[in-house]
Protein backbone atom coordinates (compact mmCIF):
# COMPACT_ATOMS: atom_id res chain seq x y z
CA UNK A 1 0.00 0.00 0.00
CA UNK A 2 1.38 3.42 -0.95
CA UNK A 3 2.31 5.67 1.96
CA UNK A 4 0.53 8.73 0.59
CA UNK A 5 -1.85 11.08 2.43
CA UNK A 6 -5.27 11.23 0.74
CA UNK A 7 -5.74 14.93 1.55
CA UNK A 8 -2.35 16.64 1.49
CA UNK A 9 -0.55 14.31 -0.93
CA UNK A 10 2.41 13.89 1.39
CA UNK A 11 4.63 10.97 0.41
CA UNK A 12 8.00 9.54 1.45
CA UNK A 13 10.94 11.81 0.68
CA UNK A 14 14.59 10.95 0.17
CA UNK A 15 17.54 11.95 2.28
CA UNK A 16 20.83 10.64 3.54
CA UNK A 17 22.64 9.70 6.72
CA UNK A 18 26.12 11.20 6.99
CA UNK A 19 28.54 9.15 9.10
CA UNK A 20 31.31 11.19 10.68
CA UNK A 21 34.36 10.21 12.66
CA UNK A 22 36.84 12.22 14.66
CA UNK A 23 36.63 14.85 17.35
CA UNK A 24 35.47 18.41 16.68
CA UNK A 25 38.11 21.15 16.70
CA UNK A 26 36.11 23.00 19.38
CA UNK A 27 36.57 20.04 21.68
CA UNK A 28 40.30 19.70 21.12
CA UNK A 29 40.39 17.33 18.15
CA UNK A 30 41.70 17.70 14.62
CA UNK A 31 38.22 17.93 13.08
CA UNK A 32 35.54 15.51 11.93
CA UNK A 33 35.62 13.71 8.60
CA UNK A 34 32.83 12.14 6.58
CA UNK A 35 33.39 8.40 6.27
CA UNK A 36 30.17 7.28 4.55
CA UNK A 37 26.89 8.60 3.17
CA UNK A 38 23.97 6.17 3.03
CA UNK A 39 20.50 6.75 1.60
CA UNK A 40 17.38 6.82 3.75
CA UNK A 41 13.70 7.72 3.47
CA UNK A 42 11.54 10.04 5.54
CA UNK A 43 7.97 8.74 5.91
CA UNK A 44 4.91 10.90 6.60
CA UNK A 45 3.07 10.34 9.88
CA UNK A 46 0.01 8.58 8.44
CA UNK A 47 -2.94 7.60 10.59
CA UNK A 48 -5.97 5.48 9.63
CA UNK A 49 -9.02 7.45 10.75
CA UNK A 50 -12.77 7.34 10.22
CA UNK A 51 -14.02 10.34 8.23
CA UNK A 52 -17.25 11.53 6.67
CA UNK A 53 -16.98 11.71 2.87
CA UNK A 54 -20.09 12.56 0.84
CA UNK A 55 -22.29 11.75 3.83
CA UNK A 56 -20.80 8.28 4.32
CA UNK A 57 -18.38 7.07 6.98
CA UNK A 58 -15.18 5.56 5.60
CA UNK A 59 -11.59 4.97 6.63
CA UNK A 60 -8.80 7.06 5.16
CA UNK A 61 -5.03 7.18 5.57
CA UNK A 62 -4.32 10.79 6.49
CA UNK A 63 -1.24 12.64 7.70
CA UNK A 64 -1.30 13.74 11.35
CA UNK A 65 -0.74 17.34 10.22
CA UNK A 66 -3.98 17.18 8.19
CA UNK A 67 -5.87 15.99 11.29
CA UNK A 68 -4.40 18.86 13.34
CA UNK A 69 -5.37 21.40 10.66
CA UNK A 70 -8.96 20.15 10.78
CA UNK A 71 -9.09 18.99 7.16
CA UNK A 72 -11.20 15.95 8.12
CA UNK A 73 -14.58 15.72 9.82
CA UNK A 74 -14.92 12.82 12.21
CA UNK A 75 -18.27 11.03 12.48
CA UNK A 76 -20.32 11.40 15.67
CA UNK A 77 -19.87 8.79 18.38
CA UNK A 78 -22.42 5.99 18.42
CA UNK A 79 -24.21 5.82 21.76
CA UNK A 80 -26.54 2.84 21.35
CA UNK A 81 -26.13 -0.29 23.44
CA UNK A 82 -26.52 -3.88 22.36
CA UNK A 83 -29.83 -5.53 23.15
CA UNK A 84 -29.84 -7.46 26.41
CA UNK A 85 -29.58 -11.20 26.00
CA UNK A 86 -32.95 -12.80 26.68
CA UNK A 87 -32.81 -15.54 29.33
Amino acid sequence: MARICKLTGKRPSKGSIIWRSGKAKKRGGIGTHITAITKRRFFPNLQRVKTIVDGRVCHMRVAASAIKKGLITKPPKRNWKKAEAKA
